[in-house]
């Protein structure tokens, strides 16, 4: 298989299945007006126009079960998060070039969640950015451009960091100072062997007159498979570029901010801490903020020799946004319910593998699992592509990733109850049943 998000399981594929007028017309006014580099997910494409809590409504008003979308972690327009992005907007919509409490506020917060050592914070409107900032001072503090990242890895969409995001297809060239290295499941997490492929990795580098900058991972490699333990390998692959006169990036995006239930952040599950920590989607619940946390000896080195700024990262109403998501995790218990709820879904998983052979056992940890379809010993990634559509037919939304993309990706919102995890596991027992 091809690295490319064109082979998604789960995408939309012209003429693959009829579909009702309105919604052919629809698809080809959005092709007239957004061109060809948009894809709609599912073989039948979906148009909501409405979202509550765990649920997405289409045009005809059906509900469905999100649990998919990472980005409105707190679920879909979160009243406690509307209410502050509009008292904001309605008081006060500015830059960080004026002095502002917002923004100062957000960041001694955040930076309250983080280890002794990570005391800067510097936002930014998308996690691709926080990236791309990450790389240019990992690039500056080093002297160095060597990247070392999993070979499914997804960090963003910026050019500098497209290079490093093999997932984004054959299409988008790994820069000529990209290394990539194999997603940390069975054959390297154990026995240090992770750290042994980033050590063989900055030797490649080096073999090719490259200084490495960092080493940058999802700490629960999402789209290599979700790949969450055991906890503690990503300490000998932080030492090992580190000795190598590189930084550890963690990019958060998608295990931060109470996911996996047992931390507040993904990278604290393997007691290690880096120098860098990235993160974006679920900061805003939907709304456009991100950033970077830092330690300030390598900010500073930065700033003494760059200035930066950006027009609407740390903006106050993006900082209200982010600073009510906080609130609500603390208030309504997320953290903890996350780790509730994915241990239900866990279970519930297991004893559908035992059940169906199509199932193998989920990996995981709190609402960030991962469920691989295997048949006769190997990936079945048409059978991944039937189940996710099976359940967005039967009103549930998931995803699938991996080198062969036959991982079940589930990520329900952190607000998610125990009915809602019953009923998933129900509707996938019987979207299973219908493919036996």
């Amino acid at each position: 298989m091809t690295r490319s998000h064109e082979a998604m399981a789960n995408a939309f594929i012209p003429g693959k299945v009829m579909l009702p007028p309105e919604t052919e017309q629809l698809i080809a006014r959005r092709d007239r007006l957004l061109g060809p580099a948009y894809r709609l997910m599912y073989d039948e494409p979906l148009h909501f126009v409405r979202g509550e809590g765990a649920w997405l409504i289409d045009a005809a008003g059906r509900r469905y079960l999100d649990a998919y979308n990472n980005v409105t972690s707190l679920g879909h327009c979160h009243p406690t998060v509307v209410a502050a992005i509009a008292e904001q907007a309605a008081t006060l919509a500015t830059n960080t070039r004026y002095l502002q409490e917002g923004i100062l506020n957000l960041a001694e917060r955040l930076l309250a969640t983080m280890p002794q050592g990570l005391d800067r914070m510097m936002l930014t409107c998308t996690g691709s950015e926080a990236n791309d900032l990450a790389f240019r001072i990992a690039n500056s503090a080093t002297g160095g451009s060597g990247v070392i990242v999993t070979e499914t890895a997804y960090h963003g969409i910026t050019d500098a960091v497209a290079q490093f995001s093999p997932s984004l297809g054959v299409a988008v060239d790994l820069g000529a100072h990209v290394e990539i290295i194999p997603a940390p499941c069975a054959l390297t997490e154990g026995e240090g062997g992770f750290g042994i492929a980033i050590e063989a990795a900055i030797a490649r580098l080096r073999r090719r007159g490259i200084r490495p900058a960092m080493l940058i991972v999802d700490t629960m490699f999402t789209s290599d498979g979700v790949w969450p333990g055991p906890t503690g390998f990503l300490a000998p692959a932080a030492a090992a570029i580190r000795q190598a006169g590189g930084v550890f990036v963690a990019d958060e995006v998608q295990p931060g901010f109470a996911r996996t239930g047992e931390a507040f952040w993904g990278f604290q599950r393997h007691g290690v801490v880096p120098d860098i920590v990235t993160m974006g989607k679920p900061m805003g619940n939907g709304y456009p903020v991100a950033g970077l946390a830092i330690g300030a000896d390598l900010v500073e080195d930065f700033g003494r020799n760059a200035r930066y700024f950006n027009t609407f990262g740390g903006n106050s109403v993006s900082c209200a946004a982010a600073q009510a998501v906080l609130q609500v995790i603390e208030d309504e218990g997320l953290q903890e319910n996350a780790d509730r709820m994915g241990a239900r879904l866990v279970s519930g998983l297991a004893a559908l593998s035992q059940r169906h052979a199509l199932l193998s056992a989920p990996r995981g940890a709190g609402l960030m699992i991962g469920v691989e379809i295997r048949r006769d010993g190997g990936p079945d990634r048409m059978a991944a592509a039937a189940i996710v559509n099976g359940l967005r037919r039967e009103g549930v939304l998931i995803s699938s990733c991996g080198k062969d993309q036959n991982v079940l990706k589930i990520r329900p919102p952190l607000i998610i109850g125990s009915a809602e995890v019953d009923q998933f596991i129900e509707t996938l027992d019987r979207v299973l049943e219908g493919l036996q």
